[in-house]
């Protein structure tokens, strides 16, 4: 009899990176099996990128009610219903993973729900949660797309009730009156703005000089001082002694750089220090597979230590983003079927994004980096209070920040904070990929008004031929 369950290639976790591997291999003409021991779609679609975005809009739709007397509509009695706002989010996570669900049945990919581990050269063992052996799949190559958890701090452990990660974050019965969060990376920032936005009292604490410490400086002191406005109490240069949880909530001893300590309390605290791959029981180290520091090394082609085996996205470590673990799973698949043409990750080109508002957004170097790196530079920079569009919306925080070598006019890198940040930084994208200078964007002719017009501003600016400005 025909083994119905060999196939060309095994996924491992159904994320962005992983069913898109999947979809692009069954394109490719590979008969393709994916293994999810959760919910299609991974962290991102459930837990991740997608609910928590629905969340921030309930906030940044709150925000703009507070406003709405500028806009001369005026209202009585504003509340919201917290319930419903997590409702939504579900919501929307659910409507994501049926999507998926769909993706998988039209591209003919079989699904397999369980723990998947490997057994074996070539042969993946699908288990139930209580350990029992539900399926054994066989495959030529296996792809390993299990993701990325939240990482605690030494001394300092999730409880999911005190202590919490992102995960309990999004799925609280009630505010909390305050809210004490570890780390001010892009989480939590987000969760900053968003519970500060329903009345929680916030407190940020980041060991680095600044909120949001990857970005560019200018960026992150603007941000920081938005955030400041709203509230939000921001503790750099600080960190997280100890953190004792009592029943009414967590008491945190915090140290400066300077060696003072102070005592901080809260109704719960949110890790949000990064995270560390998934790589426990999936059989690695009977199959042989390389793991470091909690990620699993591979080679220009994603191929692990063992030939056959392949992994991508946040298993492998940073940059831990969505859009770079599609980007992985298509450039991986399309190695594994030959083609001369593939999709080559170019990590120097990978746009970052913050959904706070304002929201922030990036690519390429910074101003600091780049002078690092030897470059002379002309820098182009254009607010947002100068911006028509801007201010007939009523967005006039911010700006859009371009990079460029001086010699050559090539874009390094552009930063923008601003109301739709995340989707002004496509089109830098693009100018990047094509390895633009300043006189090629000044030279694009932009919609007026729009708030992209603050691109080619900026580019006016480093060519010294600002008209608005």
């Amino acid at each position: 009899m025909k083994n119905t369950n060999a196939f060309d290639l095994i996924v491992i976790g159904s994320g962005p990176g992983g069913y898109t591997a999947a979809v692009r291999a069954s394109q490719l003409g590979m008969k393709t099996a994916l293994v999810e021991r959760d919910r299609l779609g991974g962290i991102c679609l459930n837990w991740g990128c997608i609910p928590t975005k629905a969340l921030l809009k309930n906030a940044e739709l709150l925000n703009l009610f507070r406003k709405s007397e500028e806009f001369g509509i005026s209202h009585d009695n504003l509340r919201f219903d917290f319930s419903k706002i997590i409702q939504r989010s579900r919501g929307v996570a659910d409507k994501s993973e049926k999507g998926v669900a769909f993706l998988m049945k039209k591209n003919n990919v079989a699904t397999f729900s369980g723990s998947g581990k490997l057994a074996g050269k070539g042969v993946v063992e699908v288990y139930e949660p209580n350990e029992k052996l539900k399926e054994t799949l066989s495959a030529s190559r296996i792809l390993l797309a299990t993701g990325a958890r939240a990482k605690a701090l030494p001394g300092i452990a999730f409880d999911s009730k005190r202590v919490i990660s992102s995960t309990e974050a999004m799925i609280l019965k009630e505010v909390p009156k305050s809210l004490l969060i570890i780390g001010a990376g892009a989480i939590g920032v987000e969760f900053a703005y968003f519970y500060n936005a329903l009345g929680a009292k916030v407190t940020l604490v980041e060991m680095l000089p600044r909120i949001l410490p990857i970005e560019d400086y200018e960026v992150s002191d603007l941000l920081a001082r938005s955030f400041k406005k709203s509230g939000i109490q921001i503790l750099t240069e600080s960190k997280v002694s100890s953190l004792k949880v009592a029943a009414e909530g967590v008491e945190a001893t915090i140290q400066s750089a300077k060696g003072e300590s102070s005592s901080l309390k809260a109704d719960l605290a949110l890790l949000a220090v990064g995270v560390t791959g998934n790589v426990e029981n999936m059989g690695l180290e009977r199959a042989g597979v390389k793991v470091e520091k909690g990620r699993i090394p591979v080679d220009a082609n994603f191929q692990t230590s063992i030939p056959g085996v392949y992994a991508i996205g946040d298993v492998i470590g940073p940059p831990w983003l969505a859009h770079v673990a599609s980007a992985e799973a298509i450039s991986a698949v399309e190695g594994m079927a030959g083609l001369k043409e593939r999709l080559k990750v170019d990590y120097d080109s990978i746009p970052g994004c913050t959904y706070c508002q304002p929201q922030v957004a990036s690519i390429g170097l910074s101003e600091q980096k780049a002078r690092e790196k030897g470059h002379d530079l002309k820098i182009g920079k254009f607010p947002f209070s100068a911006s028509g569009k801007g201010r007939a919306i009523g967005e006039t925080e911010g700006l859009v920040k371009l990079v460029f070598d001086a010699k050559y006019g090539e874009l390094l890198g552009a930063h923008i904070l601003g109301s739709e940040a995340t989707e002004m930084i496509a089109e830098l994208g693009l100018a990047k990929n094509l390895e633009a200078t300043y006189e090629e964007i000044l030279k694009t002719v932009h919609a007026h008004p729009t708030l992209s017009e603050a691109v080619m501003e900026a580019a006016a600016g480093a060519a010294g031929e600002a008209i608005n400005l």
